[in-house]
């Protein structure tokens, strides 16, 4: 009897040894969440010609010095069956990472002609698809020109033997808010342990239009062009804010340049739904 009383002492205390040794290898509550972890990276392009220069619908070359925007809260999404921007809903979303809070300047115009699109920042996130988008267009903090700006761009433009130096100020606060990137690599995937990019993309032929699509193209119909800016041009010489070009463009052209404006922010080739909080 006691013999069998000491061997079901023993096999219990085994018993809560085990167990014991079970439960404090799981303590660690943190451990399965970095493993479905990757790291999430955004990054701002104003594609090629931004950097390398262009031709606009109307003839002029454009070179830009920079061209600063300023964005914030910016969010990147899981949407369980993707999301349409144009069907003007809200995001609904069980996984949301904000990527950026307070308004970050950024100079699209930097780097060669062939650089990556520029990195803003890289946050952990959790595993899966982010195949939706959100920013803001904020403020830029800049003394170069009078008044507030959501984008500042600085260059030449030439055609024939005139030359004009330009600084233009166009102040539109604008949310975006958009679905998949759409191009000719896959982005927002993201895998544990890795690296995934979500993109913010910047047209700006839409505000000058590109000298090499045909006239009629549905591009150039929308775009005002430089030169309507150009013969606001005093010896050459070009600086102007937003109350200075509602002022001095005709309201047909105003009205092309604001359009033109909202419709600046994509994903890749991916439209975005534009709000102005």
């Amino acid at each position: 009897m006691r013999l069998n009383l000491i061997k079901s002492n023993t096999i219990l205390l085994i018993s809560l040894l085990v167990v014991g040794c079970s439960r404090q290898g799981n303590t660690n509550p943190d451990v399965e969440g970095v493993e479905s972890q990757g790291s999430l990276s955004l990054v701002a392009n104003g594609e090629d010609f931004v950097r390398e220069g262009f031709v606009t619908k109307d003839g002029w070359q454009i070179n830009f010095e920079r061209v600063d925007i300023a964005v914030g809260e910016v969010t990147a999404y899981q949407v369980e069956g993707g999301f349409n921007p144009e069907a003007k809903s809200q995001i609904k979303s069980e996984t949301a990472i904000r990527l950026v809070q307070e308004a970050q300047t950024i100079n699209l115009a930097q780097g060669e002609e062939d650089a990556d699109p520029i990195v803003i920042t890289q946050s952990k996130a959790p595993k899966g698809f982010y195949n939706a988008l959100s920013w803001k267009m904020l403020p830029i903090t800049d003394q170069s020109i009078a008044g507030s700006h959501t984008i500042l761009l600085e260059g030449t433009a030439t055609k024939a033997k005139r030359k004009i130096n330009f600084v233009l100020g166009f102040n539109q606060p604008t949310k975006y808010v958009c679905g998949e990137f759409v191009g000719d690599s896959r982005k927002g995937l993201l895998q544990p342990n890795d690296i995934a990019e979500v993109e913010m993309t910047f047209h700006f032929d839409h505000i000058f239009g590109d000298g090499e699509a045909d006239a009629d193209d549905e591009i150039n119909q929308n775009a005002v062009g430089f030169q309507p800016l150009a013969d606001l041009a005093t010896s050459d010489t070009l600086e102007l804010g937003w109350q200075d070009l509602e002022q001095n463009l005709s309201p047909e052209e105003y009205q092309k340049l604001t359009n033109a404006i909202a419709g600046l922010g994509h994903v890749g080739e991916g439209h975005c739904s534009v709000t102005h909080p």
